[in-house]
């Protein structure tokens, strides 16, 4: 696989095949590959947390119980909120409409209607369960640093989807999982000086999964490109 099919191949897969494990070493040596990855002044600001089996099962279980709390009580929604702010407190087009059609497109492949908060709900905890992948990784960055790392991180996360797909894995990315920062922290074993960047989910897509038909669409070149002359 070249390294332009690794990244048009590479999608938020939401469905893996649980029972089908993934080796140690392999784990491993896509970590090393994706170390490759730039920083500023070479600083390598990631922390890389593993996760599986049993280990993958208690977090995912902490989780799920308290993103089930905050959606029937949603008095507690405020002691879940990520270190730093992912999205903006309010969005605008065109950003706004793309995430409308993502949402909407997603929830209208699997049959979710607008108003059933019960299967939203249980779909977003979908995540939480790292969509049955056999790995799910947490990764960290010291709060010390500046918002530059998270630049770098994003590029280290980068390399390891396309380095997975290379081997004929799948990724999903994971955001949500900021919002639970107080209860995966102490978890994994972060230090107090640690902040939650995201998570990712790691393994073999499940080809018989509806949801892994999803396909998000993306702008044209021209559209977010100035050539200036």
């Amino acid at each position: 696989m070249t390294p332009d099919e690794a990244i048009t191949s590479r999608f938020s897969c939401r469905a893996f095949l649980r029972d089908r494990e993934v080796p140690r070493a392999t784990i491993e040596d896509i970590l090393r590959v994706a170390s490759r990855a730039p920083s500023g002044t070479n600083h390598q600001p990631w922390k890389v947390y593993v996760l599986g089996g049993a280990a993958r099962d208690g977090l995912s279980k902490k989780v799920c119980e308290a993103h089930d709390a905050a959606y029937a009580d949603p008095a507690l929604i405020p002691q879940f909120r990520e270190y730093f702010d992912y999205y903006p407190e309010k969005w605008v087009p065109p950003y706004l409409d793309r995430r409308r059609e993502n949402g909407w497109s997603l929830y209208g492949l699997l049959g979710i209607a607008r108003g059933e908060k019960d299967r939203m709900h249980a779909q977003h905890q979908r995540n939480y369960r790292f969509f049955d992948a056999p790995v799910g990784f947490m990764f960290t960055v010291d709060k010390v640093l500046g918002r530059g790392s998270l630049l770098d991180i994003g590029a280290f996360l980068q390399n390891i989807m396309v380095s997975a797909r290379g081997r004929g894995l799948h990724t999903c990315p994971q955001a949500a999982w900021g919002e639970f920062d107080r209860v995966v922290l102490p978890y994994i074993g972060a230090g107090e000086g640690e902040m939650l960047v995201c998570g990712m989910s790691l393994g073999y897509a499940d080809p018989d999964a509806l949801v892994n038909t999803f396909r998000t669409p993306r702008e044209p070149v021209g559209s977010f490109t100035t050539w200036v002359a």
